[in-house]
């Protein structure tokens, strides 16, 4: 059975079934204790769930299959793990991990998210958050 970890809070392992020889992959998270500072100045434990449906919900009808978007999804939260100092971490700095993510693998589903999360007002502020793209 070979044994490769990876550095982040996700576990990719190559086994092998002791039974019938043949090779598969599992997966295995590393649950930490993560609260998130709202704006308002609240706390609240992490959720990969909130996470994974925020970022879905963006990608929705985009050219993505739900494993793509778990890998995504995966790459945002190990991306979180990293940036948190003392168990705590911004919702401002997740909202700028995952723009930035969703910036590199799909523009429109960036555009959607910068528009709620930078609270766009009118027609002017999708223009210029597009012209920027550009």
């Amino acid at each position: 059975m070979t044994d490769k970890r990876d550095q982040e809070s996700i576990s990719k392992r190559r086994r092998e079934c002791l039974k019938c020889g043949k090779r598969f992959t599992t997966y295995e998270r590393v649950e930490l204790e993560l609260y998130v500072i709202k704006k308002n100045g609240s706390r609240q434990k992490f959720s990969r769930e909130k996470l994974f449906e925020g970022v879905a919900k963006n990608l929705e009808k985009r050219p993505f299959t739900s494993k793509e978007i778990d890998e995504i999804v995966d790459d945002i939260e190990a991306r979180v793990y990293s940036a948190a100092k003392d168990k705590d971490i911004k919702s401002s700095k997740i909202g700028d991990i995952v723009m930035a993510k969703l910036k590199k693998v799909d523009k429109v589903a960036y555009v959607r998210f910068a528009a709620v999360y930078r609270d766009f007002a009118d027609i002017e502020d999708f223009k210029e958050e597009i012209k920027n793209l550009k």
